[in-house]
């Protein structure tokens, strides 16, 4: 019995180093599978900032500042000089969204549309020039027009209006339909007239959007392909007294 335990035992010895070469020459001639370089290589672990939805894509314009961590779907516009900040939304699923030149969207706010609007006014989102709104706005199909500003907090319903030289203040809820009158500061929940705004008042709104706009251009900078820190090194080469 022990002679055929040590023959079986020698067997298998000598029958692995041929079985471990077959296995490696199987494994030399299968080709490993191709990957073509026009394969899109997707990413699941960040956020994705552009989400096109059936044949709409958001449009940023070269100059605009979206933040990386801002999402934009479907019919959205972000236009010449204008931001985003951290966190926004804009969700163009429904019907169109448009930031204006030099206007601001800051932290976590919500832009929607809705299909219709059911005072008859346009149902898109529309927010035009020298625009300021606060952070954690909400804002639903409303249209404002140039140079106001919307406190945080504040929500604006389906087919709310907001004239130009407007402020609206912080934490203020615009009802469906609801109309600011240019030129006048209004509050509280529901949104009411609190007094009209002075004339320094109302020259200081556009100034408020300038600034944020400049504010957006350092932030810009940093999310170039290759940042701005290679002029730094020239100057301190320079400096140094070193051969640049």
């Amino acid at each position: 019995m022990a002679a055929v335990a040590r023959a079986s035992r020698r067997l298998l010895a000598a029958a692995a180093p041929r079985s471990r070469g077959f296995a490696t020459e199987v494994s030399k001639n299968i080709e490993p599978p191709s990957v073509s370089p026009d394969r899109i290589k997707w990413d699941y672990r960040g956020q994705r900032k552009i989400i096109p939805l059936g044949q709409w894509l958001p449009k940023v314009a070269v100059d605009a500042y979206v933040a990386p961590n801002v999402v934009l779907a479907g019919q959205v516009s972000v236009l010449d000089g204008s931001s985003v900040w951290n966190g926004s939304v804009l969700r163009g699923d429904l019907n169109k969204i448009t930031l204006g030149f030099c206007s601001n969207l800051q932290e976590r706010c919500v832009v929607h549309a809705a299909w219709t609007c059911p005072t008859g006014l346009p149902a898109e989102t529309s927010i035009d020039r020298y625009v300021t709104v606060g952070a954690y706005c909400l804002l639903r199909s409303c249209t404002i027009e140039p140079e106001c500003i919307i406190g945080q907090h504040s929500i604006l319903m389906e087919g709310s209006l907001v004239e130009t030289h407007s402020i609206l203040e912080a934490g203020s809820v615009l009802p469906p339909g609801r109309r600011v009158p240019t030129g006048e500061l209004w509050a509280g929940n529901p949104a009411r007239f609190v007094r009209t705004l002075t004339h320094e008042e109302i020259l200081e709104i556009p100034k408020l959007a300038v600034a944020i706009n400049d504010l957006s251009r350092d932030y810009f900078s940093v999310f170039l392909p290759y940042s701005t820190v290679y002029l730094e090194v020239e100057k301190l080469k320079k400096s140094l007294g070193i051969s640049i």
